[in-house]
């Protein structure tokens, strides 16, 4: 697991740290980290280092200050380096005389930028920091556009210019980072928008004794596997945690079919069907005991309610007799629904051993949804007395008490009719295993992502969307995947 801090918890942390450090220090520190990554890029993509060419986007202030210094480290490992500098006049004075005296090309308009741009093996983005908000200015995006139709390879400093760094959502304007080098701590940006940044390498600059608890936290697989459950040999199909799942119907049996598979797929020790697609339900899984209503299917663990259930009366009654058995409940699609239209059944989830998981358009009839997802999702929770889970390609788990991960997906591929059925089984299962609804969600956004991964395969490819039964499918090896890496 690591910690995501905000940049002004991280501006915060700096302080102190620059007050007991030589002036100019850190900076050097952090464009040492810049240089060794770039030359790590030059290396891999073109095989060498020396009389390649880098261009440096210099802003204003601090952040173009890194890229002036890190490009005056390239330039004592041989490497050709333009400097364009989009405020003359705000340029960071000693990094500037730095890469003058390493004789590197310094450029202040444009048009000779774009020129250095089309020849370039490397562009640094340099232009604005964990400060800015909004797109890129107008000369800035000529640049950055210049490098996106030549495919010149961008390495952001920092953060990707023109994507705001809270809440990563991106200006009209904006970088498309190859990979990212950051300093200090991970901002949200990171997590938000994965794929703007492309992978993201952390440099300690020593803030970590500075820092206060992180407000996001993001798994890794070993602690996904280390809270996975698994058998013993006292253990029986009992011991292992039962689930019932009542979804499906006559219109949408799809929806029970992929929950019920998904959590059986999930090592539940054994799933309860209750609905109106039992027939489909014994087709596709003869492992499952199917009844046709939530009074018979008899003792469970917890319950997944929602998936193609409809939101009518008959619905909600449905939503309502599980919320009162007390039990551990995952609310998903239907459900959530019907959460935001009854008052009566908001206050019985509040409280409760309850994990919802809406997509955008379902979270929004439950709760106000704005750029900032972690604040939303956080400020929902709280408000609803339960544990939430957005769905998205950067995917919140929020608890009532503020906690929150975020689990970073790097590709649509989830973005498929059914998906979140599969993922409702699969925190279904963990649910009736003994998991907190913030543990199990946070573990089953986890697996879900590492399936579709899996799932797409070499035929589909990148960026491509997954069919959810590939996902489905797909989770056995994932489970076995998140083991493994408990150690």
């Amino acid at each position: 697991m690591y910690g995501v801090w905000t940049p002004e918890q991280v501006g915060a942390a700096e302080e102190p740290v620059l007050a007991r450090t030589p002036e100019g220090a850190l900076m050097r520190r952090a464009a040492h980290g810049v240089a060794q990554v770039a030359l790590a890029e030059l290396r891999r993509r073109t095989g060498g280092v020396a009389g390649r060419r880098v261009v440096v986007l210099v802003g204003a202030g601090n952040n173009g200050g890194d890229g002036l210094w890190a490009g005056d480290e390239l330039r004592r490992r041989g490497v050709a380096v333009t400097a364009v500098l989009l405020s003359p006049d705000r340029a960071h004075p000693a990094g500037l005389a730095a890469l003058r005296k390493q004789r590197g090309r310094i450029v202040t308009d444009v048009e000779h930028g774009v020129v250095a741009v089309d020849h370039a093996d490397l562009v640094l983005d340099a232009i604005v920091g964990t400060g800015a908000r909004g797109g890129l200015r107008p000369e800035a995006a000529t640049l950055v556009d210049a490098a996106r139709t030549t495919d010149v390879p961008i390495l952001a400093v920092d953060t990707p210019s023109g994507v705001d760094p809270l809440t990563g959502v991106p200006g009209e304007h904006h970088v498309r980072a190859a990979a990212t080098v950051t300093f200090g701590a991970r901002k949200p940006v990171h997590v938000l928008a994965a794929p703007l940044c492309g992978p993201v390498t952390l440099i300690d600059i020593g803030l970590g004794p500075e820092l206060p608890p992180a407000p996001v936290d993001v798994l890794d697989a070993a602690d996904v596997g280390a809270r996975w459950p698994v058998p013993g040999p006292g253990d029986d199909k009992y011991s292992q945690g039962v689930v019932g799942i009542a979804a499906g119907s006559r219109t949408y049996p799809g929806a029970a079919v992929l929950a019920s598979g998904a959590a059986a797929l999930s090592t539940s020790g054994m799933v309860r069907y209750a609905g109106s697609a039992a027939d489909e339900v014994r087709a596709a899984w003869p492992e499952i005991v199917a009844t046709d209503t939530v009074g018979e299917a008899g003792r469970v663990q917890a319950w997944v309610v929602g998936p193609g259930l409809g939101t009518d009366d008959a619905g909600a009654q449905t939503l309502a007799d599980v919320l009162d058995t007390g039990l551990p409940v995952l609310a998903d699609a239907d459900a959530v629904t019907l959460l935001g239209q009854h008052a009566g059944l908001r206050e019985k989830a509040a409280g409760a051993p309850v994990l919802i998981t809406p997509h955008a358009g379902e979270f929004a009839r439950v709760a106000e949804l704005t750029d900032d997802r972690v604040d939303s999702a956080r400020r929902a929770a709280a408000d609803l007395g339960v544990t939430l889970l957005l769905k998205g390609n950067a995917t919140v788990v929020a608890a009532p008490d503020g906690r929150v991960l975020v689990h970073p997906a790097g590709s649509a591929w989830l973005a498929t009719a059914g998906s979140g059925d599969v993922l409702s089984g699969v925190a279904g299962a963990l649910l009736a295993a003994g998991l907190e609804p913030w543990w199990a969600g946070g573990c089953a956004a986890f697996v879900h992502a590492r399936a579709a991964d899996i799932g797409a395969g070499a035929d589909i490819g990148p960026g491509s969307p997954v069919p959810a039964s590939h996902v489905q499918a797909a989770l056995s090896t994932a489970i076995r995947q998140v083991r493994e890496a408990r150690g």
